[in-house]
């Protein structure tokens, strides 16, 4: 008996997928975290400096794990013992880095990216500056419209990312989105960006996996 969210994953995936081949936008879909994790490192190239966004899917899914294996210089932001600022820093090189990697807050049916900021190291990055970016992304971000995107970054996003880098925030506190009484420097969405096409064949990919991953 086929697994029913896995068979509605693989089917909203591919109306994604289509619809971001229109823009110039390559996608592709894993059933598994472990196929996807294969594919992305057989598309950085060796010897590559290789740029990590802030990204709970890519830590949780053992990617960050996987390219540290990987003879390439590693941007990692994540070892033990890294610094405030060796991570500033790393964010700042990431910007022009061969090959950057993070995940997507939101993927609408129509096949727009769409992410919040705090800092904006991360959309900056995916807009302009490394060479090719991957964004390994699961399922379970795919909305149907930019309405449902933005409240999904606002209402599940950030109140989780908020206790994750313990910042007190109102939706850290109450559990949802309270824009009025949210203020920097505490405040945690700064800089929205909606990708919805690509200029440059073969920079932008989107790499989807069949599992519930990150926020």
């Amino acid at each position: 008996m086929p697994d029913p969210k896995k068979t509605i994953y693989e089917r909203k995936a591919a109306t994604v997928i289509q619809a971001m081949a229109r823009q110039n936008i390559e996608a592709r879909y894993f059933d598994s975290r472990e196929e996807a994790i294969a594919a992305i490192c057989k598309m950085i190239p060796k010897g590559a400096t290789v740029g990590l966004g802030g990204s709970t899917t890519i830590v949780e899914s053992g990617l960050v794990d996987a390219l540290r294996g990987l003879d390439i210089n590693l941007l990692d932001r994540y070892r033990e013992g890294v610094t405030s600022q060796q991570q500033f820093d790393m964010r700042i090189q990431g910007l022009t880095s061969d090959v950057f990697i993070a995940s997507s807050n939101a993927v609408t049916m129509d096949g727009r990216l769409v992410n919040e900021d705090g800092l904006g190291n991360r959309v900056a990055s995916m807009i302009f500056g490394p060479e090719k970016v991957i964004l390994m992304v699961g399922c379970n971000k795919i909305v149907r419209t930019l309405d449902e995107a933005i409240s999904r970054i606002k209402n599940i996003c950030a109140p989780f990312n908020s206790i994750r880098f313990n910042v007190d925030t109102p939706c850290g506190r109450l559990g949802f989105c309270d824009p009025d009484n949210c203020t920097p420097p505490k405040r945690i969405c700064s800089q929205i960006a909606i990708i919805e096409s690509n200029a440059m064949a073969g920079r932008l990919n989107v790499i989807f996996v069949g599992e519930d991953l990150g926020f």
